[in-house]
This record gives C-alpha cells, structure tokens and sequence, in this order.
C-alpha cells in the first residue's frame, strides 16, 4: 500500500519521559478523526539522538522538536487542511 505521508515519533526512554505517550495518542486521535489512517504511514522508532529537544515528532522528512499534545493538531494540519 501506498502511503501519502508518514509520521514517525521517537520511542525512546527520553522523549516517552517528556511526554510522547500523550503526544503518540493525539496523534492516533487526529488520524482516526479525521478518517486519515489509511492515507498514513504512523509508527515509532528508536531514538533519533536528540534527547534533549523531545519529544520528538518526524512528518515525512520534517523533524519536530519539543512537541507536546497541545501542538499536535497544528502540526497535522499543515499537512491535511
């Protein structure tokens, strides 16, 4: 299957620490809602070795930094709107 877009957040010990759980659930949220899950490409990875700025977020070959639940949805729609 062809996906149109892939999302890909870090599953590090680091960035879960910071908050990725939220943030891996708002993304599953706003792909469900927006009836998206089978245009997407969303999985995890291992660390991507920026510790320090997580939790980190990738949208095809854009790296997001420092993303927290709150900016999930403004982040998706640049891609989706």
């Amino acid at each position: 299957m062809a996906y149109e877009h892939e999302i890909t957040i870090c599953l590090g010990s680091s960035c879960f620490s910071r908050g990725n759980k939220s943030t891996l659930h708002a993304i599953k949220n706003y792909l469900e809602k927006s009836q998206l899950t089978e245009r997407v490409y969303f999985h995890g990875a291992h660390c991507y070795g920026n510790c320090d700025k997580g939790p980190v977020m990738k949208v095809d070959d854009k790296m997001y930094e420092n993303v927290s639940e709150n900016q999930v949805s403004a982040i998706l729609d640049e891609y989706f709107s």
